[in-house]
């Protein structure tokens, strides 16, 4: 039955050839039957032939085939043609101008419709019957008219109506679309800045440490071998951070999410201050205030903004360099502070985030503080080093 129907969809022509013929022999039966003479039997023949193709061809030129149709029901009417099957083509071609054609060749058709009962009825006035049956009949007759009319509108309707959504549901999916791309985009920019930070500090302290180990390897082996051990967990700090980043890349692969380490966030200051000591930079690190539970995405920040400052001040401070750090907790801000004496590389280096410009340096800071709704001043200080100072929010804005 589908395999039917989708061949008769494909086919309207063909369907509606089949109706017309159809019509077309009960058009001729009524000719035989009705007696007419000759002449008016040759134009019978002829109209009724006339409406069949029009059936046939109504899906094809429904504003054409209604102009058609009009013209042959006039005809009946000068030339005494009577009422027959084939007028039935009149209700279908209303119908297809209601569903399918132009407004103006819809609205013709319902008044055509509505006015021929009553015209044929004066031209052909119905023998045996009252005034009040023959009112009757007429309203009869234009009742199949109406409805003709009305269902083609309905099904225009429906047909707009299910376009109209269609075509919003287009729209909300490209709109889904632009959306994720907006997302992944994001995405990548934050693992991105990630990557960054994680293979810029601990690469850095990985280099230092293997350039120290060289340097006193033969005079003092204990200084080489603490230095190795350094350079070993560092390297597997990167590689657990880098096994949490990348792991936002997996998709079906939750056996490994218990791997993952946590966000680094203010408490892990410490850990990451005597890091950079063991790696020869001396930093001296202070906390005012009361500390308090702060927001994920605001401790990431602060981590990640001392990790690139002390980690541009061991590339570019200079041999001899030390920093302060500097963590401030206010009634509704955290402060952060980080200072270098070191001979410092200009804020153009800063900006490319290293010599090479490979790197994000102040514009991941940037931008990392414009997420959580901060401000960050960064520049070089008065007597040589580098200042980076960052105002962070105790609540993330929305």
């Amino acid at each position: 039955m589908q395999r039917l129907y989708d061949f008769l969809r494909r086919h309207p022509t063909g369907v509606d050839s089949f109706w017309a013929v159809m019509l077309a022999g009960l058009a001729l039966l009524w000719i035989v039957e009705a007696r007419l003479g000759r002449e008016v039997g040759l134009v019978a023949v002829l109209l009724c032939a006339v409406l069949c193709v029009a059936t046939a061809l109504r899906r094809r030129a429904p504003e054409k085939t209604l102009l058609v149709v009009a013209a042959v029901g006039l005809l009946q009417l000068v030339t005494g043609v009577g009422i027959n099957p084939a007028d039935f083509a009149m209700l279908v071609v209303i119908y297809t101008c209601a569903a399918n054609g132009a407004r103006w060749a819809s609205w013709l058709g319902l008044v055509g419709g509505l006015c021929a009962p009553t015209i044929a009825a004066l031209r052909w006035p119905p023998q045996e019957r009252s005034q009040w049956e023959a009112v009757v009949a007429v309203c009869l007759m234009t009742i199949p008219f109406a409805l003709a009319w009305v269902l083609g509108d309905s099904i225009r309707t429906r047909r707009a109506y299910y376009a109209q959504l269609e075509e919003r549901a287009a729209r909300l999916e490209r709109e889904r679309e632009a959306q994720a791309k907006v997302a992944v985009a994001g995405e990548r920019a934050r693992i991105a800045r990630e990557l960054h930070d994680v293979v810029a500090h601990n690469v850095s302290v990985m280099v230092v440490q293997a350039d120290g180990a060289a340097y006193v390897l033969d005079a003092a082996p204990e200084q080489a071998k603490q230095a190795l051990e350094t350079i070993s967990g560092t390297g597997r700090q990167a590689l657990a951070e880098m096994r949490r980043l990348l792991g936002v890349l997996r998709t079906g692969e939750g056996s490994e999410g218990g791997e993952y380490v946590p966000q680094p966030g203010v408490e892990q200051l410490t850990d990451l201050i005597e890091q950079v000591r063991g790696a020869g930079l001396p930093v001296d690190f202070k906390v005012a205030g009361e500390p308090r539970p702060l927001d994920s995405g605001v401790e990431l920040t602060a981590y990640r903004i001392v990790q690139e400052a002390l980690t541009n001040t061991r590339k570019h401070g200079g041999e001899h360099a030390g920093a302060t750090v500097r963590l401030s907790y206010a009634d509704t801000e955290l402060d952060l502070l980080i200072e270098d004496d070191g001979r410092g590389a200009g804020r153009e280096l800063y900006e490319a985030g290293g010599a090479d410009g490979l790197g994000h340096g102040l514009i991941g800071m940037r931008e990392r503080v414009g997420m959580v709704g901060g401000r960050l001043d960064a520049g070089p200080r008065n007597g040589g080093g580098f200042r980076v100072s960052a105002v962070l929010p105790l609540k993330p804005s929305r």
